[in-house]
């Protein structure tokens, strides 16, 4: 598959993968999560639905547990020891998906997260769970073991970024920052998910929020929209690109639509706004709301 089609794969094309003997090496995890006041537990939808075959990847599970940020990237070893549980060898095809209602939610972060640790045989199901039963496929209720892998997993450094990088780049500017939230959080007016976090942005960064790289079936856009998109709001796809959301997970929505569109090599903020709000003095947190105070 090329670059432009790797990073999305149809309902289709999984259906007929899983009955072939490319169905051997793909390896499917069901990466669904939701934020806390939404009261959905993703485990439990798991036990009662899923594709037959996936595995339940617990993106809070394989994190790093020693952050008080939520679901920060565990230390490679601790994500090749989570991975290999789930039978994924460095070999597999690792195809990913999530239940939201909106087509993808969470499954791009753990599509990003795999790339960061320098698998590059990995997709996202187009339109998830949502699309695959609208399309009439099966799920079933039954969990199969996997039978566990030993797979090797190395950080590619540059594609995370640290409170201090982003702060540096204000002056610097040395890449394109954009946030994946909301335009209403983004610009201060609509409330944050979490408590003690004010909306509002990083200077300089820009707006694309993720919902607007889907279209009303759930599916992403075409990459001709998704490249138009971009130009509208000011991103150059030649130039180093980062991006940041509440806790860098729909943030990889920007970075995965990137990839489709031939530039792969996104880097993501980790802490996201939930670290930055915390740590940021107050003339750095743009809002049109109650912005910080000191």
């Amino acid at each position: 598959m090329s670059l432009q089609t790797k990073a999305l794969v149809s309902a289709r094309w999984l259906s007929e993968a899983m009955k072939t003997r490319a169905g051997a090496s793909v390896r499917l995890l069901d990466a669904s999560w939701y934020l806390p006041k939404l009261k959905r537990n993703s485990a439990s939808d798991f036990k009662k639905r899923h594709i037959p075959g996936a595995a339940y990847f617990d993106l809070d599970r394989c994190s790093d547990r020693t952050s008080p940020l939520d679901h920060m990237l565990p230390p490679a070893g601790a994500f090749a020891e989570y991975v290999s549980r789930l039978g994924v060898s460095n070999d597999a095809h690792v195809v990913v998906y999530d239940a939201s209602e909106q087509g993808a939610f969470s499954a791009p972060r753990v599509w990003w997260m795999f790339r960061v640790f320098g698998h590059g045989a990995v997709s996202v199901l187009d339109g998830g769970l949502k699309r695959w039963m609208q399309e009439g496929y099966p799920v079933t209720e039954e969990r199969e073991k996997p039978e566990p892998a030993d797979y090797r997993a190395t950080l590619n450094r540059s594609w995370v970024k640290t409170y201090e990088d982003i702060l540096g780049n204000i002056d610097t500017k040395e890449f394109q920052l954009v946030d994946a939230r909301p335009a209403g959080r983004f610009r201060g007016r609509d409330p944050e998910p979490r408590d003690n976090t004010e909306p509002g942005h990083i200077p300089g960064s820009i707006s694309i929020p993720f919902t607007s790289l889907l279209a009303s079936s759930g599916l992403f856009l075409p990459p001709e929209q998704l490249r138009a998109l971009f130009q509208q709001a000011g991103v150059d796809l030649q130039r180093p690109l980062c991006v940041t959301c509440g806790s860098a997970v729909t943030a990889c929505h920007v970075a995965l639509a990137a990839h489709v569109c031939g530039q792969p090599n996104v880097s993501i903020y980790d802490g996201g706004w939930s670290e930055f709000y915390t740590r940021a003095a107050p003339e750095d947190v743009i809002s049109e709301g109650r912005g910080k105070h000191r």
